[in-house]
């Protein structure tokens, strides 16, 4: 009985790369083999992204990208949940498009396409981890409530939906027992867990006890919305050793007018006073945040308003993007739009200065002790690169490297001297 490849390509975040790690799950070791090289691929699975126009074109191009190799192509993911039908007729290249909804008889569909009894359902407790041995995302809902005009989540992924909470547990234990050290939560809205449950009487709070107990090394929390975070959330973070004192906080703008036309719940002055208060109850807490450059209707006030906030929060990571409108959104119905070349000098403008307040931030580590989880060789010798609280698994924060004169091995638990700063990343010595 021959066993089949099959090349999976995997787009945007991480909660579409859990859900590429469950579907490789449904193939069983001794039927299928995974494969990097797509020109040996009998199946070819691509997990698209629709989040934003770039995004889009980027599933697209993967997609058409695929017609020299034989292997048959099944599109799934947000692309195929948002455009089900234009991708029928526009790639007729596709064997196979499925949408999110239907991830219930994508085994069945499979089943169809290659001929194959054996393919099992999709299960979030069974995993094919694309990520290092040590490490694991874990996703602790689905969906958003928010509707923020600029985001298209709601209308892809659906309401918010809590994952039952003892399932979470188990998926953790199973984690745990297979040598994972760190966890990083990820959720379109992390900060509400548990507000759909009957009663409400579990929150995030709870589940993070739930998951000291367990004993990782690092639990973090990834996409936290700014008016949402308790100061039960901030003192339990601030007062645990296992729960990284990293708090990943969007605000897209600091604009109160913009803020309304987001349909953001929370006002410029609220964010201000929320970071005032985590620095307060946790010293050493690391932020980091994302914007939206040239929103409808931004002016150069807005502009202005946005780099004070900066100036005056000082974020040790962030991320910009220039806005695009998403069909379906509130904002892309929005008038006054941003030119194209006016939004990205925007986002030039915010991202220099960030890189000037990352530096100087990063400066003031140096002397400062880092322990964290080895990740594995640099590129030079006897250099290591680490990961501590103050880098999320994610590469978009920036990177520490060390030197150390003997030999490590990733998973590692070590200790770092700070020694230098550069504008996003670190560097240091081993100590322990």
């Amino acid at each position: 009985m021959s066993v089949k490849n099959v090349g999976l390509i995997s787009l945007g975040c991480a909660k579409n790369l859990v859900d590429s790690e469950m579907i490789l799950a449904m193939f069983p070791h001794d039927r299928f083999a995974f494969t990097t090289s797509l020109e040996n691929a009998d199946l070819i699975i691509v997990n698209t992204c629709g989040f934003i126009e770039s995004a889009k074109r980027e599933s697209i191009d993967a997609i058409l990208g695929l017609s020299p190799y034989k292997g048959k192509v099944v599109v799934v993911g947000c692309l195929a949940q948002r455009y089900e039908q234009e991708l029928r007729e526009l790639i007729p290249e596709a064997d196979l498009i499925v949408a999110i909804k239907d991830y219930g008889e994508l085994h069945l569909k499979l089943r169809d396409l290659l001929g194959e009894d054996d393919v099992m359902p999709m299960n979030p407790l069974r995993r094919v981890r694309s990520t290092e041995s040590f490490s694991a995302y874990l996703r602790i809902s689905e969906g958003c409530n928010n509707f923020c005009s600029f985001c298209a989540i709601p209308f892809i992924r659906g309401r918010f939906v809590s994952r039952p909470f003892d399932e979470i547990l188990t998926e953790a234990r199973q984690l745990k027992e297979s040598g994972v050290k760190e966890v990083s939560l990820i959720s379109q809205d992390t900060t509400i867990y548990g507000s759909d449950f009957a009663g409400k009487k579990l929150n995030i709070c709870d589940l993070l006890r739930a998951l000291e107990e367990i004993g990782f090394y690092s639990i973090r929390l990834l996409y936290l919305y700014p008016g949402e975070i308790s100061d039960e959330l901030i003192n339990l973070i601030a007062s645990s050793k296992q729960i990284a004192h990293y708090f990943d906080i969007p605000v897209q703008c600091a604009s109160n007018k913009l803020l309304r036309l987001m349909r953001r719940h929370c006002t410029q002055e609220e964010t201000v006073e929320l970071f005032k208060k985590i620095r307060e109850k946790c010293p050493d807490a690391v932020l980091r945040t994302t914007l939206i450059a040239g929103f409808s209707g931004e002016t150069i006030v807005d502009q202005r308003a946005t780099l004070r906030f900066l100036e005056e929060t000082r974020f040790d990571h962030m991320g910009c993007f220039t806005y695009s409108p998403e069909e379906g959104t509130y904002g892309a119905t929005l008038p006054h739009r941003v030119r194209e070349a006016t939004k990205q000098r925007r986002a030039n403008e915010l991202m220099a200065l960030q890189r000037k307040i990352s530096y100087q931030a990063n400066k003031a580590r140096i002397g400062e002790t880092m322990e964290g989880i080895v990740l594995g060789k640099g590129s030079r010798p006897n250099e290591y690169r680490l990961r501590s609280y103050w880098n999320a698994p994610d590469d978009i924060d920036g990177g520490i490297y060390f030197t150390c004169p003997h030999e490590l091995q990733a998973g590692d638990i070590v200790k770092v001297r700070i020694t230098g700063a550069f504008v996003y990343d670190l560097h240091g010595e081993w100590i322990a």
